[in-house]
C-alpha cells in the first residue's frame, strides 16, 4: 500500500505540482526566445502586445488543459480502470516533456503552448484519478493520510520546480529546455513499475465483478489473508448499486440522494481555488521586496516559501486521522481568511508603517499553512469519502472540471483585479473563504474513521430519502464495518 501510494502520487501528482510553478523563474528567457524565434521567421521584432498574449497563452493553457482532462475521468476510469487510466495517461506526459525539451532546437515556441496543454490534460486526469485510485485501496482507518499524500507530492513538485529554476540551476537561457523536459522522467518511472501492483479492488468487484481478483489484490495491500470483513461491505455496496445502475455526470445532477454531496464538493472546490491561492503566490515576491528583501534573492525566498508548503501538507498527512477532515477544513479556511483581512490592511499602510511590510511576510505565511493543512488536499479526500463507486467517477469528473475552471479563470481576472482594486482584491478571497467556513461548519460531516456506506447513511438523513435496511443485517454490523444490505434510496 505504501508502494503504491508513492509510485502513483510521484509518476502523477508530482508532475501537477512540477507544471504548476515550472515556468515562472525561466519566463524572461522564454519570452527572449519567442521574440528571437519570430524575428527570425519576419525579420521585425514580435510587438509587446503579442508577446503578452503569447505568454499569457502559455500560463493559461495548462489549467484549460486541466479542465479537458477531467471531462475524460469518467470514460476512462470506467472503461480502462483506476491504474490503467494512470498508466495510459503518463503517455500525455512523455510526449508533452519531448516536445518541450526539443522546442528550442526545432526553432518553435508553438510547440511549448500546445504540450502546455497536453500536460494540462495529464494533469486534470492526474489530480482526479489518483486520490480515487488511493481511496479506494486504503483502509478506513488510513483513508484520510493517504488521500492527503498526492497533495503532498503536488506541493514536492512545485518545491523542485522552484529549486530547479534558480538562475544557478536551470533557470537560464541554456537550462530551460532541459527543466521543461525533465517532466516526463517521473511518468517513464510510473509506467516501468505501475504495472506490478495491483488495480483497485473496489472496482475489480463491484465493476467487474470479479471477486478472485479483488480477493487477491485486497491481500497484497493488506499484508494478511483474512480480508473477508473487506470483501462483505464491498459485496453490500455492489447489491445497492446494481439497484442505482452507474450514474454519469447528468444523472448524479439529478439525483436527489446524492444532492447535498455534490453542493458539498462543488462548494468546496470553488472555496480552494477562489480562495485566492495563485494570488498570494503571485503577490508573494512584491511583498519580500517591499519587506527589503534584495531583487537577486526573491526567488530564494519563494523557495523557502515553497518548502513551508511542503512541510505543512505533510503534518496534514500525520493529523488528518486524528483531529478528522472536517476540523482540518474549517481550521485551514479559516487561517486563510483571517490573513487575507490582515493582509488587505498591511499592504495598504506598508507605505506609512514601517513595519507592517513584515506583518504582510507573516500573513503569506500563515495563508499558506492555512491551504496546505485544509483547503488544498482535504476536498480531493471529501470526494472519494462521499460518494459509493457508481457515482464516484462522475462526482470526480465534477469536482476536476470546478476545480480547473475556477483555476483557469483566477488566472485570467486577477490581473484586471488586481489592476482595478489593488491590495483590496484580498478582500473578495477573504470573503469567498468565509463563505466556505458557513457552509463547511453547518452542512459537511466529519467523515474520519467510517467506511463509505456509513457516510452515505449519514448524507440520506441530510437529503431528506429514506434507507431501506434489511433487519437481518443489522446483527453482523459490528462484525463487518458498514456492512448492511444497503438500500433502496426512495424520496421520502
Amino acid at each position: 500500500l505504501a508502494l503504491v501510494t508513492l509510485i502513483s502520487a510521484f509518476g502523477s501528482s508530482f508532475q501537477y505540482g512540477y507544471n504548476v510553478s515550472v515556468i515562472n523563474s525561466p519566463a524572461p528567457y522564454m519570452q527572449d526566445f519567442y521574440n528571437q524565434t519570430y524575428f527570425n521567421r519576419s525579420g521585425v521584432p514580435m510587438d509587446s502586445g503579442f508577446q503578452m498574449l503569447l505568454w499569457s497563452l502559455t500560463v493559461s493553457m495548462f489549467p484549460l488543459g486541466g479542465l479537458f482532462g477531467s471531462l475524460m475521468v469518467w470514460p476512462l476510469v470506467n472503461n480502462c480502470g483506476r491504474k490503467g487510466t494512470l498508466l495510459i495517461n503518463n503517455l500525455f506526459s512523455i510526449a508533452a516533456a519531448i516536445l518541450m525539451g526539443t522546442s528550442e532546437l526545432a526553432k518553435t515556441f508553438e510547440v511549448i503552448i500546445f504540450s502546455r496543454v497536453i500536460m494540462g490534460i495529464y494533469a486534470g486526469l492526474a489530480s482526479n484519478v489518483v486520490p480515487m485510485f488511493l481511496g479506494e485501496m486504503s483502509p478506513k482507518n488510513l483513508r484520510g493520510a493517504i488521500g492527503v499524500v498526492p497533495q503532498l507530492f503536488i506541493t514536492l513538485g512545485i518545491l523542485v520546480a522552484q529549486i530547479l529554476g534558480l538562475n544557478s540551476i536551470l533557470g537560464n537561457v541554456d537550462g530551460w529546455p532541459v527543466l521543461l523536459g525533465l517532466t516526463g522522467i517521473p511518468s517513464l518511472i510510473q509506467l516501468l513499475i505501475l504495472p506490478f501492483f495491483p488495480e483497485s479492488p473496489r472496482y475489480l468487484l463491484i465493476q467487474k465483478g470479479n471477486e478472485e481478483q479483488a480477493r487477491q489484490a485486497l491481500q497484497k495491500l493488506r499484508g494478511w489473508d483474512d480480508v473477508d470483513d473487506e470483501i462483505e461491505e464491498m459485496r453490500q455496496e455492489d447489491q445497492s448499486e446494481k439497484e442505482e445502475g452507474h450514474f454519469s455526470v447528468l444523472s448524479l445532477c439529478t439525483f436527489r440522494g446524492l444532492r447535498w454531496q455534490l453542493i458539498s464538493i462543488i462548494v468546496m472546490m470553488m472555496g480552494q481555488q477562489l480562495s485566492g491561492v495563485n494570488a498570494v503566490f503571485y503577490y508573494a515576491d512584491r511583498i519580500f521586496q517591499s519587506a527589503g528583501v534584495d531583487n537577486s534573492n526573491v526567488q530564494y525566498v519563494t523557495v523557502s516559501i515553497g518548502a513551508i508548503n511542503v512541510v505543512m501538507t505533510l503534518l496534514a498527512v500525520f493529523i488528518v486521522e486524528s483531529l478528522g477532515r472536517r476540523i482540518l477544513l474549517l481550521a485551514g479556511f479559516g487561517l486563510c481568511c483571517v490573513s487575507c483581512a490582515v493582509l488587505t490592511l498591511a499592504l495598504n499602510l506598508q507605505t506609512t508603517v514601517s513595519w507592517m511590510s513584515y506583518l504582510s511576510i507573516v500573513c503569506v505565511i500563515v495563508y499558506i499553512i492555512g491551504h496546505a493543512i485544509g483547503a488544498s488536499p482535504i476536498p480531493f479526500v471529501m470526494i472519494t469519502e462521499m460518494f459509493l463507486q457508481s457515482s464516484r467517477p462522475a462526482a470526480f469528473m465534477v469536482g476536476g472540471s470546478v476545480h480547473w475552471l475556477c483555476n483557469f479563470t483566477v488566472g485570467l481576472v486577477f490581473l484586471y483585479m488586481e489592476a482595478g482594486l489593488g491590495p483590496y482584491s484580498f478582500l473578495i478571497f477573504c470573503a469567498i473563504c468565509l463563505a466556505t467556513i458557513v457552509y463547511i461548519f453547518f452542512i459537511v460531516p466529519e467523515t474520519k474513521n467510517k467506511t463509505f456506506m456509513e457516510i452515505n447513511r449519514i448524507m440520506a438523513k441530510r437529503n431528506k430519502v429514506e434507507i431501506q435496511e434489511d433487519k437481518e443485517e443489522l446483527t453482523d454490523f459490528h462484525a463487518v464495518p458498514g456492512g448492511q444490505a444497503e438500500k433502496k434510496v426512495t424520496s421520502s
